[in-house]
């Protein structure tokens, strides 16, 4: 299904029916709606968020957030695609506020020419990961933020400094003040314990 820039009646009843079925977690559902609305939204976060990498980067923020929000469209209030961009103008204003660049003029029109869509297709990176593999990633990253959170402070601290800052054993002793030793078994029981419960969650999910 292809989505104009200026989507029909029709094209957006079909548009409406794809975000009940994602808020019911249709996955399926889900890479339709991306497949039917990607060259649209991407339009729109690039009229305000110029620069092409950081745009290609929202539009997948995008997409996570219309999966958590699906719930949250009422098609009584407003028109899906208008909904749709309303989330990512949102994302790409974000996106410029937290970069540490030179300040830019933000646009949040729609207006302006309209450029064919397949045009708008071909600057999304298909290197970059997909909105489905962005949800697993994320699925995945609370499910290690949830078994860190029962770790022990000590293993908590320790596995950070190794792993998300990328510390030798002996500098994660030398930060915590701690003998070698004790750090190493901190991190080794933490490591332990924290793929236990990745796996618990894992069958879980199954």
């Amino acid at each position: 299904m292809n989505i104009s820039l200026a989507p029909s009646d029709g094209q957006q009843a079909e548009l409406a029916a794809l975000l009940s079925r994602v808020a019911l977690g249709d996955r399926a559902a889900f890479a339709a709606l991306y497949r039917a609305s990607s060259a649209r939204l991407f339009g729109v976060v690039l009229r305000i968020q110029p620069d092409r990498g950081q745009a290609e980067d929202v539009l997948q923020e995008v997409y996570v957030s219309v999966w958590r929000a699906a719930s949250g469209f009422n098609a009584g209030l407003a028109q899906p695609m208008t909904w749709l961009a309303s989330i990512a103008r949102n994302r790409a204003i974000d996106s410029l506020r937290r970069m540490q660049a030179q300040p830019r003029t933000v646009s949040t029109s729609l207006g302006g020419e309209d450029q064919d869509e397949h045009d708008m297709l071909d600057h999304v990176n298909t290197d970059d990961p997909g909105p489905l593999e962005l949800l697993e990633q994320a699925a995945q990253a609370r499910a290690v933020q949830h078994c860190m959170e029962g770790l022990s402070r000590e293993q908590r601290q320790s596995l950070a400094l190794s792993f998300y800052q990328g510390l030798s054993h002996s500098e994660v002793a030398e930060q915590l003040v701690q003998p070698l030793g004790t750090v190493k078994s901190w991190v080794r029981r933490g490591l332990q314990a924290l793929k236990s419960c990745l796996e618990r969650a894992s069958a879980v999910e199954a």
